[in-house]
């Protein structure tokens, strides 16, 4: 704990130097925001969109290209999520959010992976980019590649966390139509968004804890996503998606002046959406439904919606009325069954009773007759 505390005042006091060396890059921030998009996840379709074209600087949303790197490695077996990182000199120098890793120090891959997504931990990026890429600027490629292949022609990374460019470098550029691309793509994978959506996490043995910077997790029903990110001159972006209903849907909101006005509008923003998609309750419905053998194994990674409306929740024990229906009807018919069966043993045995009587009589008769 003590070393951990020096590391911060370390780099509290180193921090005007490394800032100073960053290359100077002209404020774009704008009152509520620069651009936004909201879309359909399943569909794609954009369900509203203001300058969504307009070139911004991602800043940390950055590290959703990261996250979606390191899945597609993991995804070909070129990566698992129990291999030891090492950490490096240069991965413990960087500065912004951190977990404050130490040269000494390794961690599996997934423990450095919620430190990216739940801190925005820029030294566990560089980490997890060394490890991967062979250094920065292998990653670097990964990232752009990727972007390419995906069609987010508008987008150029040059970091691995999103921080102000160095001096000398190129910042991040990207637009929400681009972000919105990668958005949907890491929503096809419950993985992913077991990484994003979670709010809290120990680190370094729950030595340290981490806060995820996404307050809307707490703040809109269905919430499990994506990524905050802030510097000065980019200003306060995010990436956002939240599922109810069936539906989900993704927002971007990217460049605005202030925090809280970029989590209102992002709310706001996530409500348009779902008020313009219908509910889709039959698929609210199939996330409810108990796991059979077949898809046990993969429970634990599943995303269910707890947030589905009153009517989603409701079918359930709508669909579960019929079978009683049918047992009730089932169980007069087997007492109807029941009662003729038993009439007509009785009505055979009265039968079988009179003959033994009539034939009991008629012996004893001809006994007497024979007698006389």
């Amino acid at each position: 704990m003590k070393r951990i505390t020096l590391c911060m005042l370390a780099v509290l006091l180193l921090s005007p130097f490394a800032w100073a060396a960053r290359t100077p890059l002209n404020v774009i921030s704008q009152d509520p925001y620069v651009s936004a998009l909201v879309i359909e996840a399943d569909s794609g379709k954009t369900l509203f969109e203001a300058n969504a074209d307009a070139k911004v600087y991602p800043a940390s949303v950055l590290k959703l290209m990261d996250l979606y790197v390191i899945l597609d490695r993991i995804e070909q077996g070129a990566l698992k999520l129990d291999d030891m990182v090492q950490v490096t000199p240069e991965a413990s120098k960087t500065g912004g959010s951190q977990v404050y890793l130490d040269p000494k120090e390794q961690f599996p891959v997934e423990d450095l992976i919620y430190a990216l997504m739940v801190q925005s931990a820029n030294d566990a990026a560089v980490a997890l980019a060394t490890h991967i890429g062979g250094s920065k600027e292998g990653f670097i490629a990964l990232m752009n590649q990727k972007a390419q292949a995906l069609g987010m022609k508008n987008s150029r990374f040059n970091s691995v966390h999103g921080l102000p460019p160095s001096d000398g470098q190129e910042p991040d550029v990207t637009t929400a139509r681009d972000l919105a691309i990668l958005c949907r793509e890491l929503a096809k994978r419950p993985e992913a968004l077991k990484y994003t959506g979670t709010q809290s996490k120990g680190f370094r043995e729950d030595k340290f804890i981490m806060r995820n910077h996404n307050k809307l997790l707490t703040q809109v029903a269905g919430c499990d996503g994506f990524k905050t990110g802030y510097y000065e001159a980019a200003g306060f972006s995010i990436a956002a998606t939240a599922k109810k209903g069936g539906v989900r849907i993704i927002t971007l909101v990217m460049g605005s002046k202030d925090r809280k006005v970029r989590d209102a509008k992002a709310m706001e923003l996530l409500a348009k959406g779902f008020a313009i998609v219908p509910p889709k309750p039959e698929l609210a419905g199939a996330a409810a439904k108990p796991a059979t053998p077949a898809t046990t194994a993969g429970a634990a990674n599943a995303t269910f919606d707890t947030s589905a409306p009153a009517s989603a929740e409701g079918s359930a024990p709508q669909d579960g009325a019929a079978p009683a229906a049918k047992s009730e009807k089932s169980g007069w018919g087997t007492f109807f069954i029941g009662l003729g069966v038993g009439f007509l043993v009785f009505l055979g045995f009265f039968v079988v009773a009179g003959f033994l009587m009539k034939r009991r009589s008629g012996g004893v008769r001809s006994k007497y007759k024979n007698r006389d």
